[in-house]
């Protein structure tokens, strides 16, 4: 067992050696020597423990927009890892790979994590937790934000936690982005092994707690694309604010899943959709000139130009359009 290895959080003994995890609304009932549905939580004796604490599948700096966040510092490089662990199981995941499946790790303590930031961004100090699902890493995360509070950090999630434990996580959170994979209940249950309504109401916590929020959705024609329940999840994300930018992504068949690549014309007609109610909707994993850009919801002139590698960004830190002064949403301070 690794020293490193911590008590995980958020669980309750049952009769017996029996212990109940409260992390997620998955509520695994745990017996002695087997792990959660997430395979990050083993219960040792007794005892809850984050048996990946530490664990890392790897580490690497990438551009800020790859996570995506298109309205959090663009054009910066943010110093990125993740475990080697979900508690979702979707048909088509496309790091499947590192997801579902057991994968080398490195050992990474606290103190290390944080002198890879110092060492990749000593000057705007920001971290990713991403790759596979983060809030399976819990007490790793919140351990280095509570030990290092001036580096900014970003969550790039499923959303599905509990309550409580959100809410103890989301003071130390710069932004976040919540991958909303769908939107029935039969979809989740049926593809995504989860619950719908937990993430909604986690979206909704996010914004209120003043965190950076930005929203994706993968695209896979059949499933998730018809256009009453693209009206539906457009019209739940305005009832927060349609300032929220949505991130419309093209899926390409993998895993479980062998159903046709999203094609541009799929993405172009959902953004339209989107547009409607929203005002910044994107389409990522095409090469598709426009689609990656920011244009002023009142003016319509260009704010941030994007290409494959590199951002152009005309919003200050004053946060306002240059051309007609209307207010932009995000964080664009360096």
């Amino acid at each position: 067992m690794s020293e490193l290895i911590r008590e995980a959080m958020y669980y309750k003994k049952l009769e017996g050696d029996l212990l109940q995890c409260e992390l997620c609304p998955h509520y695994c009932v745990i017996p002695v020597g087997e792990m959660g549905k997430c395979r990050s939580r083993e219960n040792i004796a007794g005892k809850l423990w984050a048996v990946n604490y530490a664990q890392a599948l790897g580490i690497s700096v990438d551009p800020i927009e790859k996570k995506p966040f298109y309205h959090f510092r663009p054009g910066s490089n943010i110093l990125s890892l993740g475990p080697n662990s979900c508690n979702l199981k979707c048909r088509w995941c496309q790091n499947y790979q590192i997801s579902q499946f057991a994968s080398p790790t490195i050992e990474l303590s606290l103190e290390e994590l944080y002198s890879g930031v110092l060492k990749h961004n000593p000057t705007t100090r920001q971290l990713a937790f991403t790759y596979t699902e983060p809030l399976t890493w819990y007490e790793y995360i919140l351990d280095f934000a509570t030990m290092y509070p001036e580096v900014k950090i970003a969550l790039i999630s499923n959303g599905f936690l509990n309550p409580e434990p959100l809410a103890q996580l989301l003071p130390h959170i710069a932004a976040m982005n919540i991958d909303l994979k769908g939107f029935t209940e039969g979809f989740y249950k049926e593809q995504c092994g989860g619950s719908l309504e937990p993430i909604k109401t986690n979206i909704r916590a996010i914004w209120e707690a003043g965190v950076h929020l930005e929203l994706t959705l993968l695209l896979i024609p059949g499933l998730n694309d018809k256009e009453k329940e693209l009206c539906e999840l457009v019209n739940f994300i305005a009832s927060i604010s349609p300032e929220i930018p949505l991130h419309i992504s093209a899926y390409h068949p993998t895993y479980l899943t062998d159903l046709p690549a999203t094609r541009v014309q799929d993405i172009a007609r959902a953004r339209q959709i989107a547009l409607k109610k929203l005002s910044y909707v994107y389409g990522g994993n095409l090469a598709v000139d426009g689609f990656r850009d920011c244009q002023c919801p009142d003016c319509g002139k260009i704010l941030m130009r994007r290409t494959l590698f590199s951002t152009d960004c005309q919003v200050g830190s004053d946060n306002k359009c240059p051309h007609c002064g209307r207010q932009i949403y995000g964080q664009y301070d360096q």
